[in-house]
């Protein structure tokens, strides 16, 4: 099982530090995988929500505990040439992660290859545990939650 931190958010969103460098390293540090948003511009990577705030480079990118959702076409184009575990999307359904898992929508109907991403969304948790992952603001809560439905 996969439990992946939303931009290094472990308790709840912190607009203030999402996609910084050393948040997104602390989550790392506390066992989780983390998602985090990936530009591409003037020929080098940035990490952040709305638009390029923090550079980073190939190798930081490449830490297999990544999940990079790329937020422009420069992005997904160059998080391909590096072989990243890297996905795009707007607001769809379902897509397919470059490593194979399907990054669902909240809401959305699961898979045992899916990522359920943020579940504080839906109304209610889905238990079946049917699914890879879970993605979400408050990583830490879900993982105590699905540990206690094993």
């Amino acid at each position: 099982m996969f439990y992946i931190s939303h931009r290094g958010n472990i308790f709840g969103p912190n607009k203030k530090n999402e996609n910084k460098i050393d948040y997104i390293k602390n989550a790392l540090d506390l066992g989780f995988d983390v998602e985090i948003d990936v530009w591409y511009h003037k020929n080098n990577f940035y990490l952040g929500h709305d638009e390029p705030q923090f550079k980073t480079n190939e190798s930081f990118l490449l830490t297999k505990e990544f999940w990079c959702h790329a937020k422009n076409f420069e992005a997904l184009v160059n998080l391909k040439k590096i072989k990243s575990n890297y996905f795009w999307h707007q607001e769809d359904d379902y897509i397919l992660t470059s490593s194979g898992y399907i990054w669902t929508y909240p809401g959305k109907k699961l898979d045992k290859k899916s990522i359920y991403v943020l579940p504080e969304w839906s109304k209610k948790f889905d238990n079946s545990l049917n699914f890879s992952g879970i993605c979400s603001d408050f990583i830490d809560k879900y993982k105590k939650k699905i540990l206690t439905l094993k």
